[in-house]
């Protein structure tokens, strides 16, 4: 056994692990930190504009550039003090404003500071107690709690008045009633319908009504998941296209649900963008677009490109005549195309993904028995089934005669074509009583052609078995 070399001490538990940024990331980014740096354009556009990818790039500023990341939102600090801040740590508070009122909201929850009331604190910090006030009922209600119970205590009482008033429950009850009936009105729209302050009725909820302000959360959170026509958004709002939006595109959206028009075509006539229909489409009209392509859809559900080929509506015509020809008359796939002049091929494919059904059918040919077969098979199989019912050869010898493979021959004549085997057979017993010969005469005369008659019998029933499509 070979003997490790010795190392020496400093080189044992040495990482090879690389830290921080590589040059080579460094480099790839270089251009986008500095536009981002120095610019006002957003991320996106950035990452474009340097041939980067959005996901990579935010990774790279989050982790190595947090504090210019920051600067965006209007925090300012240096890249050690970036590192411990977090982004929107509480639902609807901004980084800016954690960073303004963090010092004293720390200050409200200490026991240094207890005498003092919400307001007082607010002052030492150059604050409004009202916007202090409301930080904690929002994000901190326990700290709130925790100051009332160990004020009451230590026998500290401010005066204040504690729960709801009673011209505040008459103000805001019409305002709950249909906030509590449709989740899908907002606050900013019961606050002008009922011609109340916007603030006032979201403090009025955030301090008294919990319950409603959960459940409204869990809604829009569920919301988040899954974004469908007509139903409410993750911010409140209900997810449909602006009336602009709708004006602008609604003789080109009427022209693709009633012609069979291409998208491109659509919007040359109109005189709409080319790509701001197809996305218009693609965001508000993705039913249409489905049926146009015979592509199952359900709102709310992606769906599933890459296992449909799409065909326009020019293509769909182009085969109409074709598939009405081929329904009412039985005929041949090949033929009906020859008929009107189509590429086999293309037809077939076509009926594979439009006419399931259809297509089966025509690639099926049905039995004496009732039965069904592949009409490939019967094509393939056709000459040595001739042979078969027509001779004594046997179905190895056939087998080995036209390349087929002889077990799943065999198979395919006993179960579509029993009887046909029984004619074989009958064939043989015959042969057997009228020539009492030798083993080796018989074979040799097995494989001799009978009679003219029946030779030219056969080629009349594969041709009505080809042609009987059912």
């Amino acid at each position: 056994m070979k003997k490790r070399q010795d190392t020496p001490e400093k080189e044992f538990g040495k990482c090879n692990r690389f830290r921080g940024v590589r040059p080579k990331t460094e480099e790839k980014y270089h251009q986008a930190i500095e536009m981002y740096a120095s610019t006002e354009i957003s991320g996106r556009e950035i990452c474009r504009i340097c041939g980067v990818t959005e996901s990579g790039f935010r990774c790279y500023l989050t982790k190595y550039h947090r504090e210019l990341l920051l600067a965006r939102y209007a925090i300012l600090c240096d890249k050690e003090e970036a590192r411990h801040t977090k982004l929107g740590p509480l639902r609807g508070q901004l980084p800016a404003t954690q960073i303004k009122y963090k010092a004293a909201i720390e200050a409200c929850g200490s026991m240094e500071h207890i005498e003092l009331n919400v307001s007082q604190i607010a002052r030492m910090f150059g604050l409004e107690g009202t916007n202090l006030g409301r930080q904690l009922r929002t994000h901190y209600p326990d700290i709130i709690e925790w100051r009332e119970k160990t004020r009451e205590w230590l026998g500290i009482s401010d005066g204040l008045q504690r729960g709801t008033r009673r011209a505040c429950k008459e103000q805001y009850a019409e305002a709950l009633k249909l906030l509590r009936g449709n989740s899908y009105l907002t606050v900013q729209e019961v606050a002008y319908s009922c011609g109340l302050s916007y603030t006032g009725l979201e403090q009025h909820l955030l301090f008294y009504h919990k319950d409603l302000v959960k459940k409204r959360i869990r809604i829009r959170e569920k919301a988040l998941r899954r974004q469908r026509k007509g139903e409410i958004t993750g911010r409140g709002t209900v997810h449909v296209p602006s009336p602009e939006l709708v004006e602008k595109y609604a003789e080109a959206v009427y022209l693709y649900a009633t012609t069979p028009m291409s998208a491109a075509r659509i919007a040359g006539k109109t005189g709409v963008s080319k790509k701001g229909f197809y996305e218009h489409l693609q965001r508000w009209h993705l039913d249409l677009v489905c049926r146009r392509k015979n592509i199952p859809y359900e709102e709310g559900r992606p769906v599933d490109w890459s296992k449909v080929r799409k065909y326009n509506p020019a293509t769909k015509a182009k085969y109409a005549e074709a598939i009405r020809r081929l329904k009412e008359s039985g005929l041949p796939t090949a033929q009906v195309a020859a008929e009107f002049g189509l590429q086999p091929e293309a037809f077939r494919s076509y009926l594979k993904e439009h006419e399931p059904e259809l297509y089966a059918r025509q690639g099926m040919v049905r039995t004496d028995t009732g039965g069904a077969v592949s009409r490939r098979s019967m094509e393939r199989y056709s000459e040595a089934m001739q042979l078969h019912a027509t001779t004594t050869e046997s179905v190895a010898s056939l087998a080995q005669r036209f390349g087929f493979n002889a077990c799943s021959f065999g198979q395919f004549i006993r179960r579509n074509f029993p009887g046909l085997v029984e004619k074989h057979n009958e064939i043989v017993r015959k042969k057997g009583k009228q020539n009492k010969q030798p083993a080796s005469v018989c074979r040799s005369l097995a494989n001799h052609r009978v009679d003219t008659g029946i030779h030219h019998a056969f080629p009349v029933f594969q041709s009505r078995m080809l042609h009987n499509v059912g």
